[in-house]
């Protein structure tokens, strides 16, 4: 009895560490700093022919979400880390503060060392549609056990105001793409939003943005091993969007980014219906064959990625998959410890390659690992794909410009070993440009 309480206790304070490490939740926070891309002496531009009703301190972001409605205090719609069978849709508004003509916006938003400081708020949610619970209700008709024809219905007319929802804001993206962002645990909605609208505006707002959140951010010692299973949960509902999406001949291209324990909820979702498709016989969407899928800090044992991405040849079902790592990503430390991991996939290097037995990682079609060489932002080391300056960059040079790694191609990556790449202090610049 002596030894349980001792091993209780430094479970838990694992765990809170954990859950304090993982994700930022609150009212407000600042906007990220600008990607060192757009400070280059040949920095692209960062909104070009951007069409008006974009041009605005209003980010709308289309939701998606199996997280349970609430109200908040003053009546307002609100999703807390509650698990809902249903999965609803509408659009969720970030403002950026203070209010501010575009041209000022645009400005401050390209200053290294800002003159104003922006903060980015959640200023409304409102919910546009929801899809019947699943699974769903069964009837017997006609001595046969059916699906209830008025879920279908409702599922059908649903479906339709979605469609024409996500039309319609293609109508006014520069782009014919979709940005979907996956968010990791212990985030919030509000953080997953504030995540995605920031990504959106440096991506020069050219993409339809669309966040998918699931029932994470319950917090306390428990609060990681909720979300765990919370991840475990939403993948059947993800991979209805996926299809959904995939239904629409207008969308050309997918950019589908994951961050922490959202990084297993995304590429489990693309595996199972990778194998349903394979199982079938049926031909994988080739608009997906052009898109990229990346992994942001990936809280995922190199055992199970190696099974499940890279024996399955998960890559060759995409343009590329692209992994970011960083030795100082604490909380994937902390994860690492845990579990036990002999590593953990946000941790990893070109150097663990040999040891782990698992060499054949790299040659993987499509296959890359970004390692973040040195965080340079002051924010959480968990969330360095975009509070990091450098890491932003070549999310930017990926997703906008669409470079694949190397100088030969504009985006100068250094090359480390086959398919490890790293991202150097200053990047895509050497130290002292743009300064």
């Amino acid at each position: 009895m002596q030894k349980v309480l001792p091993d209780n206790l430094r479970i838990l304070t694992w765990l809170t560490c954990l859950a304090l490490l993982g994700g930022c939740a609150g009212q407000a926070r600042q906007l990220m700093p600008m990607p060192n891309l757009y400070a280059g002496p040949e920095a692209p531009e960062l909104f070009a022919d951007l069409p008006e009703d974009l041009r605005s301190n209003r980010i709308d972001l289309l939701y998606l979400t199996d997280r349970q409605p609430e109200t908040r205090s003053d009546g307002s719609l609100n999703y807390g880390f509650a698990r809902s069978r249903s999965l609803g849709f509408g659009s969720a508004v970030v403002t950026i503060n203070p209010g501010m003509p575009w041209e000022e916006l645009e400005q401050v938003s390209l200053e290294r060392k800002r003159s104003k400081r922006l903060v980015m708020e959640l200023s409304s949610i409102e919910e546009l549609g929801r899809f019947p619970p699943t699974p769903p209700e069964l009837v017997v008709v006609d001595g046969q056990t059916r699906v209830d024809p008025a879920a279908l219905e409702v599922a059908a007319q649903t479906g339709e105001a979605l469609q024409s929802e996500i039309l319609r804001r293609l109508e006014l993206a520069p782009a014919n793409e979709v940005v979907v962002f996956v968010h990791g645990f212990n985030n919030d909605f509000d953080d997953a939003a504030f995540t995605l609208a920031e990504l959106w505006h440096y991506l020069g707002r050219e993409q339809v943005p669309i966040l998918y959140t699931w029932p994470a951010g319950r917090g306390g010692p428990a609060g990681y091993i909720y979300d765990r299973e919370s991840g475990e949960f939403t993948i059947h509902h993800l991979k209805s969007v996926f299809r959904f999406l995939h239904s629409i001949p207008e969308i050309d291209t997918f950019h589908l980014i994951a961050h922490s324990r959202g990084t297993d909820v995304l590429s489990s979702a693309i595996r199972e219906l990778a194998i349903e498709a394979r199982a079938s016989g049926a031909a994988w969407p080739a608009k997906f064959r052009g898109s990229h899928i990346i992994l942001a800090a990936p809280d995922l044992d190199m055992d199970v990625v190696s099974q499940r991405i890279v024996a399955e040849q998960l890559g060759r079902e995409t343009r590329n998959i692209s992994i970011y790592t960083s030795r100082s990503d604490k909380a994937i430390g902390l994860a690492e410890h845990f579990f036990k991991s002999v590593k953990r996939i946000g941790r990893l290097g070109a150097e663990d390659m040999p040891e782990t037995g698992a060499s054949s990682m790299p040659n993987i079609e499509g296959l890359s690992f970004i390692e973040l060489e040195e965080v340079q932002s002051a924010g959480s080391s968990h969330g360095y794909f975009h509070s990091d300056p450098s890491a932003s960059s070549d999310l930017i040079l990926m997703i906008r410009y669409g470079r694949e790694p190397g100088a030969e191609h504009g985006r100068p990556l250094k090359p480390v070993a086959a398919g490890f790449w790293q991202i150097e202090p200053g990047y895509p610049y050497t130290l002292g440009d743009g300064d």
